[in-house]
């Protein structure tokens, strides 16, 4: 029924396993009975040592010759777009909502820029706010029962 891919494109979750990240890859299943597509979500565990990829990445995987543990499968190829900067796919120009960022940025020039506007030139790249507000670097755990403590880091 379904053919094995060379390579897929999924998006980072959280994972408890160390040298490893999880992607979930997302397909369209044909239900023939209503004659419509749902969702079908496949979890894979990639080889990624260096950590190069945080929650929410969308990264490109390619499946191992041979699995290097009983659950880690496939190696991490590249990131195609980290969290955060949204590219449109086709143009390849940056997006606001729904609108690019150059078009916002003539109709500033246009009709003159809001005082409380967010500058995206001089915005720092993510990663800035890690340990405060930024939460994705963390080592991660599974967290068993609720005992009332703040704990950022369980999946």
């Amino acid at each position: 029924m379904a053919s094995r891919a060379a390579m897929l494109l999924g998006q980072v979750v959280p994972c408890v396993k160390l040298n490893a990240s999880k992607i979930r890859v997302r397909r369209m299943e044909l239900d023939t009975n209503l004659n419509m597509y749902f969702k079908k979500d496949e979890f894979y565990f990639a080889h990624d040592p260096d950590k190069r990829c945080k929650t929410g990445d969308i990264v490109l995987i390619k499946e191992l010759a041979d699995k290097l543990t009983r659950l880690i499968s496939h190696s991490i190829e590249e990131i195609v777009y980290p969290l955060g900067d949204i590219t449109d796919p086709i143009t390849g120009k940056k997006v606001v909502v729904g609108k690019y960022r150059e078009d916002i940025e003539e109709a500033n020039r246009l009709f003159g820029k809001s005082k409380d506007a967010f500058d995206y030139s001089n915005a720092p790249p993510r990663g800035r706010l890690e340990g405060t507000q930024d939460f994705t670097h963390g080592e991660t755990y599974i967290k068993y029962h609720e005992d009332g403590k703040d704990q950022p880091f369980g999946v």
